[in-house]
């Protein structure tokens, strides 16, 4: 099989982005979005002086830009192409040590007294999971990540399987 003639011998192939082998977006609890479209009747309010279907129509804008902004600017977690990504941080599994997940009693004291002062972390609220990961690269002056997870066991076992592979 020959190669098309207008194809250049010397180009590289772009790099194909592999699946993530997990991936997990920390939107807040239903009771936070519910409390931000407590909003849309104090917009409606303001405006009802004016008409009320510009007070109707104001307070359900303000409702769903709030609660999309919730939504959409949520930090992800995500185990793709050798590194963990938890937000806008991302580190290669290679320098991570053994992760472990945790639940209940053990992840409140990880989140509370138990967190070291050394530890990046992204902890979100109405979410009990915490996956803690050891840093093993001397250089970097952070110890561990700890972070928040629906699915503890899942992270545990992506961060595992892109150590392997």
């Amino acid at each position: 099989m020959h190669a098309p003639q207008n194809a250049d011998p010397t180009a590289v192939p772009s790099p194909v982005r592999a699946a993530p082998l997990y991936r997990e977006r920390l939107t807040p609890s239903l009771w936070t979005l519910l409390a931000a479209a407590v909003a849309a009747p104090m917009v409606s309010l303001v405006f009802v002086p004016l008409d009320a279907t510009v007070a109707l129509l104001a307070g359900l804008a303000v409702a769903v830009a709030i609660i999309a902004a919730l939504v959409l600017l949520s930090p992800v977690v995500a185990v793709q192409g050798g590194e963990l990504r938890v937000g806008r941080a991302h580190i290669p599994v290679r320098f991570l040590g053994d992760p472990t997940g945790l639940v209940g009693a053990e992840a409140r004291e990880v989140r509370g007294p138990g967190l070291p002062r050394t530890a990046w972390h992204a902890l979100r609220g109405g979410i009990d999971g915490v996956v803690r990961v050891p840093v093993l690269d001397e250089r970097d002056p952070v110890t561990e990540w700890v972070f928040s997870t629906r699915t503890p066991d899942r992270v545990v076992s992506a961060i595992r399987r892109a150590q392997r592979g």
